[in-house]
């Protein structure tokens, strides 16, 4: 990497830490209900909505009602769409959405993935952003703020049977903590050029054509001439352009506080309308990890030992680093094909690339939003070189444990850091513990259905792809780059991003359905074992700290932690990512 490819680095870590720090405060606050002016205004709408705010549940109950509401969520998102063409906020007269592509879209925007089969601005009403996806944007974060913190009262409580209230957590997390943050980072999208408005769609005239006159032709289609015998000329307009308008700067607020992705404009993050400038795409990359960095400052506090968050935290950023570095270094290499024909390839591999943002803005934002599970793009993946785009897909193959979702980030790691002092206790012929807990057979085995899950989704899937000839027919790439467009597309589904390698034509029946049932599955397959797993440790009793006890705060741990996230998690897919990227990375150095 160049200097400032490292010192947008260094920079970036550095405003981060210091956001996430005073923001886990209030994440504490709120979530431990100590939000006193915030409990005030809940009560009434707890009244109205027959909640008793006191009462707890166990972690059955508490899962049974997070599907039952995320499933309501699919049928509101899919019945919008359909009927978006008799409902009013519709000035360009959007069609309904059919049936497939409806039913993906909003298993897509429920599961936090908001894989986008279609174009935003050429298919989906202004109330169909705001009431279906906006809405389900700030609703599925909330799903993951409140999994991570059942989990971790689950290793903070003891002799427990109940983990907290579904319907008083996600309340908070919405009104508290997911609102405030929206609000105030519109206002400052806005402020650097991003759109919010309710205008139809607006044709101008571009200046990349100019007026200009050509001989006016007769009705025989020859030229004519004027009373002085020169070539009559008659004037052209230049060419003309339709500009979609709408509430972007909304939708784009919790698209990337919420780490949803899901973008107002096909183009996403590249478009100017929605990431006008350097300042805009800083913020941009700032938003999505700062949340989760919270979260894991929050998770030491609660444990009452900060340094066990300080060791997470560790861990994430070191891989994060090292993922930073090797996509920086394989774009800015460049094509060696196009250098062997004496292109200049010292701005690196531009293409599929924003010139305003360059080579080091746009690696540093595809680490990002694939380390977390957001799958908003200012480049397109799919154009980066075989290595550039490798690392992307394997942080999506991980499960997104870098920094990762909002809360599916630090229950991810925190259930590899459980499969973790799993190992270390097996080599030292000692009971395994975690902050006190023993993990016994019942939570590895919720340990093991989380973490299996989403590879046997996405291999499967890819598998099922490739062989079907519905799935071969929407590859439009030969080889092994067609292949890597495939397995990006159920990794992605599958670990709840939503970015795509873009050469897969995804919106037919046979994806739309595909895709819908990995991200689904991927989403409440992990988290269902993870609320087992908080139910289970509440109701441990907290052990006595030994000499035999493996400290979980220290170098040797977050080196254990580490190499168990990338040998366990990236282990299933070494066969895959080798027919698929390191196949074409051969191939372009062999000039094939």
């Amino acid at each position: 990497m160049n200097a400032p490819a490292w010192i947008q680095l260094i920079v970036y870590l550095a405003i981060l830490l210091l956001l996430a720090w005073p923001l886990a405060r209030l994440i504490e606050a709120v979530m431990q209900g100590r939000f006193a002016w915030g409990r005030r205004i809940e009560a009434p709408l707890f009244r109205v909505g027959g909640v008793d705010a006191e009462r707890e549940q166990p972690w059955l109950s508490y899962a049974i009602g997070l599907l039952v509401f995320n499933g309501i969520g699919v049928f509101a998102v899919y019945a919008l769409q359909r009927l978006q063409a008799v409902l009013p906020l519709n000035p360009q007269g959007m069609a309904g959405v059919s049936p497939d592509l409806a039913f993906n879209t909003a298993i897509s925007f429920v599961t936090n993935t908001n894989w986008q089969g279609y174009g935003g601005e050429s298919t989906m009403s202004y109330l169909t952003q705001m009431l279906a996806l906006t809405v389900q944007n700030f609703l599925s974060a909330a799903t993951g703020i409140v999994v991570v913190v059942v989990l971790i009262r689950g290793f903070a409580r003891h002799s427990a049977r109940a983990i907290g209230n579904v319907w008083v957590d996600l309340t908070r997390a919405t009104l508290w903590i997911l609102l405030p943050l929206s609000f105030v980072f519109a206002l400052v999208l806005a402020g650097q050029g991003v759109i919010q408005n309710f205008k139809p769609y607006e044709t101008v005239q571009t200046i990349a054509v100019q007026a200009w006159q050509e001989p006016r032709l007769g009705a025989d289609s020859q030229p004519m001439k004027d009373a002085a015998g020169q070539p009559a000329m008659e004037n052209k307009a230049g060419q003309t352009q339709t500009l979609a308008m709408g509430p972007v700067a909304s939708q784009l607020a919790i698209k990337m506080l919420g780490t949803n992705g899901g973008g107002f404009f096909n183009a996403n993050s590249a478009h100017p309308y929605e990431n006008p400038t350097a300042v805009s795409n800083f913020l941009q990359m700032l938003s999505i990890f700062l949340i989760p960095a919270a979260l894991v400052f929050v998770f030491g506090r609660v444990v009452g030992d900060p340094r066990q968050g300080f060791a997470v935290l560790a861990a994430m950023t070191l891989v994060f680093v090292a993922a930073v570095v090797a996509t920086t270094m394989a774009e800015q290499q460049g094509n060696p094909a196009l250098a062997a024909l004496g292109v200049d390839a010292s701005a690196g591999n531009m293409e599929g690339k924003e010139v305003r943002f360059g080579t080091n803005a746009s690696t540093l934002f595809a680490v990002i939003t694939t380390a977390a599970s957001c799958g908003a793009v200012n480049s397109m993946h799919d154009s980066y070189t075989p290595l550039g785009g490798l690392v992307p897909m394997a942080l999506i193959q991980l499960g997104e444990v870098i920094f990762g979702g909002v809360g599916a980030g630090l229950y991810g790691m925190l259930v590899f850091a459980m499969l973790a002092v799993f190992i270390a206790g097996l080599m030292i012929g000692r009971t395994p513990e975690y902050l006190g807990k023993k993990i016994e057979t019942y939570e590895m085995k919720m340990v093991s259905i989380a973490i299996l899950v989403t590879p046997l989704l996405v291999l499967v899937g890819t598998a099922v792809a490739v062989i079907a000839d519905p799935g071969r027919a929407s590859i439009q790439d030969p080889g092994p780059h067609g292949f890597s467009e495939v397995l990006y597309a159920l990794s992605s589904a599958a670990n709840n991003n939503g970015s795509a390698f873009a050469g897969l034509s995804a919106n037919t029946p046979f994806y739309n359905m595909l895709l819908a049932v990995a991200m689904w599955f991927g989403r409440f397959g992990v988290i269902v074992p993870v609320l087992a797993i908080a139910g289970a440790l509440a109701a441990k009793k907290r052990l006595e700290v030994t000499g035999g006890t493996l400290p979980t705060h220290g170098p040797l741990f977050v080196l254990l932690l580490v190499g168990t996230v990338l040998l366990v998690g990236l282990l299933n897919y070494v066969p895959a990512l080798a027919l698929g990227p390191v196949v074409e990375h051969l191939m372009l150095h062999a000039a094939k």
